[in-house]
């Protein structure tokens, strides 16, 4: 048994903590807000971002940072990634060398377009991002925390750093595959979210079935061009992390980032959106570092810089798609070229 501290009780954070104390690990949970806290605690459930989900008395939940880390051989950051920092900075004094860490979070720095893993190796110190993981796949917390069947990556550099994590979530209903592409599986995860957005608003749109067939096939030709120019491994993309991540987040009624797209396409804006949501949409903030991430590269993302367009410089979504399918002709690839 472990003792294992999760950082952030949202709707992820609040379901791997039930994985884990399935598991039999010692799980106290931490939650800066402390109206949110509190109604955990009173209800036994998380009402706002998991509703129907009992939590069991034996989870704890604290808004001490310093009394959730304490002893723990543990820590999962399942906060959003523009907190990752913050939070990590707050962390790094009660994190001893030796704790394994865990990310959950599925995005891309603005500022310094960082990976989560990234962010966590500068703020905890840990050279060539020793004892980090970072954990994602096709997981809808909804369906996880209601046990239907799963599958997930566990990625870190070193093999045992993903071992370990394997064997810490790993249950009868939630299958953890491993992986030492560390840097593939994190861009996978997070730029998936950009496509989902268009998906949304393809939906929005009433568009059909050949459209969105389109639109997963080649944003995921524009998601490997970019991650493999970053040192990715090309079959990474086409797993889990990659084609799983992205035809689940782009199909499902419990994609945020889908929602996102669906609302722009029927005339809100995206203040207005993002002011209806509960749960954070990682994908908006990626799309700003994406674009950037594409000019620093030299690589074509066109369904990624449409959406940059749709959501920050207010073009027409119905138009963004039009000027899309009237790209030059080119020939299909997942190389360079877009």
């Amino acid at each position: 048994m472990a003792r294992a501290a999760v950082l952030g009780a949202g709707s992820w954070g609040t379901t791997l903590a039930l994985v884990l104390h399935e598991n039999e690990h010692d799980v106290l949970m931490w939650e800066f807000d402390r109206e949110q806290l509190e109604a955990v605690i009173r209800d036994r459930e998380n009402k706002k971002f998991l509703p129907g989900v009992a939590v069991p008395g034996e989870i704890g939940i604290t808004d001490d940072l310093a009394a959730a880390l304490a002893g723990a051989d543990a820590v999962i950051f399942a906060v959003p990634s523009h907190v990752v920092r913050s939070v990590a900075k707050r962390a790094r004094e009660g994190i001893p060398a030796g704790t394994l860490v865990v990310n959950v979070a599925k995005g891309i720095e603005n500022e310094t377009l960082a990976r989560m893993s990234e962010v966590l190796t500068s703020e905890l110190e840990r050279p060539g991002a020793s004892g980090i993981a970072s954990l994602v796949g096709p997981s809808h917390a909804e369906e996880v925390s209601r046990r239907l069947p799963t599958t997930v990556v566990a990625a870190a550099v070193a093999e045992e750093t993903a071992v370990a994590t394997r064997d810490l979530f790993m249950t009868d209903y939630l299958r953890v595959y491993t992986n030492t592409d560390l840097v593939g599986v994190e861009l996978a995860g997070s730029l998936k979210n950009v496509i989902a957005i268009a998906a949304g608003i393809c939906d929005g749109l009433g568009y059909g079935d050949n459209t969105k067939g389109a639109l997963l096939t080649r944003g995921l030709a524009e998601i490997t061009r970019l991650g493999v120019a970053m040192e990715g491994l090309p079959e990474t993309f086409a797993g889990l992390s990659g084609m799983g991540d992205l035809i689940t987040t782009c199909i499902s009624k419990h994609s945020r980032n889908r929602h996102v797209g669906e609302a722009i396409a029927s005339g809100m804006t995206l203040a207005q959106v993002l002011d209806s949501m509960v749960m954070v949409a990682e994908g908006v903030r990626t799309t700003k570092s994406a674009v950037e991430l594409g000019r620093r590269h030299g690589i074509e993302l066109p369904i990624t810089e449409k959406m940059y367009e749709v959501l920050f410089e207010d073009r027409n979504p119905r138009e963004a798609i039009r000027q899309l399918m009237q790209r030059e002709p080119k020939p299909e690839t997942i190389g360079r070229r877009g």
